[in-house]
């Protein structure tokens, strides 16, 4: 066999395996591994709540997340809800959920279980709160195939990185008639060079990814009983326009505006906030209040990522508390952010919260 021969078999064998991927699945967080749980970025850490059904989460530095922030896709809004069994996906834009004609407890082990399976490890696990949320994970479908990484790779496969983190928060609320609702949350970040000479990285924010979500959504329903070819056909079906969510001033303070009715904007708000990882301490639906801590941003500079793994900073600067309410006449909803003492607050703070849950809701 001729050295031409040789280079033409393994042209077409790296051809081959780059194929693979496209072929595969896109999604593999196997490589999550088991063990301690490492201290998560002041930023991002999971802080304490009540013992009541709530929605907590993660802090968010708002500086952080508009620096990943990104112009998404817009969806179809009050889209008819496709129902399989006792399971139907409902869609508002670019979020979805899932409801269950099943009571929270019966679904609890089996949404627990599937995170699992799909080789996630959890930081927090609140079956009180309907609450799980998975640490930092690494996608590694992502990985270029190619034959040095399936020979090498094999055996030194912690020297390959994507670049990117992912972790999923998910929230099962308990609806009327016994229903269920399952919500997924996506928070990514990304390495990024720091300096222009391109030695160093650090970690930051980027969008929530509304495809992945939908992808865990669709898993779900599988967990769930559905077929995979029933998933599939409810899971992708097509998206239109979202009514837009704009920036405005009420009363003096900034708020959000959304053409939509309460049930829908306080879903989708509640989803935001998931997303982009505000901790929720408490709630109260009837009177459309989100009861949440967050961490202004500072001109501190951050240590990288990994650096907060291990290292908290004791200058942290602690949460704040405020109360996101949403409050509706007819179909128009407006979002606005009061102080903890319930005063409407008019801050940099409050400014910085409005601009982003109005970008994710756009």
């Amino acid at each position: 066999m001729n050295a031409t021969t040789r280079l033409g078999l393994l042209g077409l064998a790296m051809a081959l395996s780059a194929c693979s991927v496209l072929e595969n699945d896109k999604i593999d967080y196997k490589s999550a591994t088991k063990g301690a749980t490492l201290e998560v970025p002041p930023d991002l850490r999971q802080l304490s709540t009540d013992s009541r059904y709530v929605v907590p989460g993660g802090t968010v530095s708002a500086a952080a997340f508009e620096a990943g922030q990104a112009q998404r896709p817009v969806g179809k809004a009050n889209a008819a809800p496709q129902t399989i069994g006792d399971v139907r996906i409902e869609r508002d834009g670019n979020q979805r959920w899932l409801v269950v004609n099943r009571p929270a407890d019966q679904l609890w082990e089996p949404v627990r279980d599937f995170w699992l399976e799909n080789g996630f490890v959890y930081t927090t696990e609140q079956a009180n709160l309907g609450l799980l949320e998975t640490d930092w994970a690494e996608n590694r479908a992502k990985l270029p195939q190619d034959i040095i990484r399936s020979t090498i790779g094999k055996i030194f496969d912690s020297v390959y990185s994507t670049g990117e983190r992912d972790k999923f928060r998910t929230r099962l609320e308990r609806g009327p008639n016994g229903t269920t609702e399952i919500f997924v949350s996506h928070r990514g970040m990304i390495e990024v060079y720091s300096n222009t000479q391109k030695d160093t990285t650090v970690w930051q924010p980027r969008p929530a990814d509304p495809e992945l979500e939908t992808e865990f959504l669709r898993r779900i329903m599988v967990k769930l009983g559905v077929s995979e070819e029933q998933s599939r056909a409810v899971a992708a079906a097509p998206a239109q326009v979202v009514p837009v969510a704009r920036i405005a001033n009420v009363g003096g303070a900034p708020a959000v505006q959304i053409d939509e009715p309460f049930d829908r904007a306080w879903r989708r708000v509640g989803l935001s906030l998931d997303r982009t990882g505000f901790t929720v301490e408490d709630r109260d639906r009837s009177q459309g209040v989100y009861f949440v801590r967050y961490v202004a941003p500072t001109d501190k500079k951050e240590p990288g990522f990994f650096g907060k793994l291990f290292n908290r900073s004791p200058d942290a600067v602690p949460p704040l508390k405020y109360r996101i309410v949403v409050r509706s006449e007819g179909n128009k909803s407006t979002v606005s952010v009061l102080n903890a003492a319930g005063a409407p607050e008019s801050s940099d703070n409050a400014q910085r919260i409005v601009r982003v849950l109005a970008d994710d809701l756009k």
